[in-house]
């Protein structure tokens, strides 16, 4: 274990000079700020991306690809990148739907009648957008370390039972995308990723962009590494071989290939203008509610400027993408260690990069002006743990607090953080005025900023506030 840091080092001093352009004046911050997360959470290799006003200002390799060989990373080495390949199946359906071979409110059962009829009310557009009320799989429903055909997978999904009728809330759900590529690739005629390489990435200009494949020699692939309960690293777990074919997160891809694919976004090549608009729509959950989320996109904001992006987990890889639209700047990170906080990477890139998305330090508490809203805030966030619903709670929060599996984990982990915590404590506050946001159907004027902190953790909540002081909802992120 102590020789592992001295080789990821050796392996970043090898590479010093894959930056694409000159270094610009945010470099060695960025440079020492990756080193030292890669150090303290012991990741064994990254891969950044900077495009700043169209060009990209950096992409770069640190750390090691894989750890037995002493591969460093380089701007071409080839990660997976999980969930982050749903905005890629989203982009395939919005092409099917250009042509006339579907349309984005269709019931699913018109394209797949062997639907159960309790799915008849779910549309493509629910599973885009992850309103269809499907759970996740099971391993219940599966035959440990069998390999299923895509068929199989569909068939396995008509037994998961719904959360909720469709439309009414949300809930993330893989099973969701995993249906759309089987329906792309029903309508298309061939696998859903070789509709994605002929219609998006060779035009987009993604070179190395491809499905995953245990079995074809790929060029410069990176190992995914996992941890045991003991933190050590090990390699990644073995999956079935069709596990990694499935439209819900089965991608391959370089920073470079990112890099190619922000400018495809960024000159809307590719898609129409409407549907572009319609990707990066807030879904409607009725009642003038919404959820932050599009199609394959979450829809977010740092300090409250316009952000777009989205993150990935699986199999000893994490990735993440952020594309602050009015502010001109993309940030890619891809990790081959599990656990990685990306897109909190891509976040601190960003705020060093521009110092208008500088976030609040946590180690550096203030006084609330309003001591009895921190308490509120507390509460806020104890009852939705439980979920329950408090008084200060937006009609919008209230309405979608659940206790559906995918909330699970971070009610737990808020839980967690709440039995242990040392302090809860105000940071800042982001006056928005006349840039006031609109969340979850409220008009968002104030963003709080408070950090929960225990013996071992330190994160970071922002409860989204409208001028009457109600909570239109909270994000956290791990600081």
């Amino acid at each position: 274990m102590r020789q592992r840091f001295p080789l990821i080092l050796r392996g970043c001093l090898l590479i010093l000079g894959c930056a694409l352009v000159a270094a610009p004046a945010y470099s060695d911050q960025v440079d020492d700020y990756v080193r030292a997360t890669m150090e303290k959470q012991n990741i064994p290799g990254i891969a950044i991306a900077v495009v700043r006003d169209g060009k990209p200002a950096r992409v770069q390799g640190y750390g090691l690809a894989n750890l037995e060989l002493e591969v460093p990373v380089s701007p071409d080495t080839i990660f997976q990148t999980a969930s982050v390949g749903k905005q890629f199946t989203a982009a395939g359906i919005l092409l099917l739907a250009e042509e006339g071979k579907l349309k984005l409110d269709d019931p699913l059962a018109l394209h797949l009648p062997s639907a159960p009829a309790t799915w008849h009310r779910i549309t493509i557009r629910h599973l885009l957008t992850h309103t269809s009320g499907i759970s996740d799989s099971s391993d219940d429903l599966y035959e440990e370390r069998r390999d299923y055909t895509e068929e199989e997978h569909l068939e396995i999904s008509w037994k998961l039972p719904l959360e909720f009728a469709a439309g009414s809330q949300w809930s993330y759900s893989n099973t969701g995308y995993l249906i759309l590529g089987i329906l792309t690739s029903k309508l298309t005629g061939m696998h859903w990723s070789e509709f994605l390489k002929q219609r998006i990435f060779e035009p987009a200009g993604m070179t190395t962009a491809r499905v995953i494949s245990e079995s074809d020699i790929i060029k410069n692939r990176a190992d995914g590494y996992e941890r045991n309960e003991a933190g050590e690293l090990r390699n990644q777990e073995w999956v079935p071989p069709s596990d990694n074919t499935l439209a819900d997160g089965s991608l391959y891809m370089t920073a470079r290939d990112m890099v190619a694919w922000d400018a495809a976004l960024r000159g809307r090549r590719l898609l129409s203008e409407a549907s572009y608009d319609a990707w990066w729509t807030p879904v409607s959950l009725g009642d003038g509610i919404t959820f932050p989320y599009g199609f394959g996109w979450e829809l977010s904001e740092q300090r409250g400027r316009r952000l777009i992006e989205h993150g990935g987990s699986w199999q000893g890889f994490r990735a993440a993408i952020a594309r602050y639209v009015e502010d001109k700047l993309t940030v890619v990170v891809l990790a081959n260690a599990a656990g990685t906080p990306t897109l909190a990477i891509a976040h601190e890139i960003a705020a060093m990069v521009d110092d208008d998305l500088r976030l609040p330090d946590p180690k550096t508490p203030g006084v609330d002006p309003d001591l009895q809203r921190t308490a509120r805030l507390e509460g806020l966030l104890k009852a939705w743990v439980e979920s329950r619903t408090t008084p200060e709670m937006g009609r919008g929060l209230a309405a979608i607090v659940s206790a559906s599996a995918r909330e699970s984990p971070g009610r737990r982990r808020t839980r967690r953080l709440l039995e242990k915590r040392k302090s809860f404590s105000w940071l800042e506050d982001d006056d928005l005025g006349s840039s006031s946001l609109e969340w979850f159907g409220e008009t968002v004027t104030k963003i709080a900023h408070h950090a929960l902190v225990t013996e071992d953790a330190r994160r970071v909540y922002r409860f989204y506030l409208t001028a009457e002081g109600k909570v239109a909802d909270f994000g956290s992120e791990r600081r």
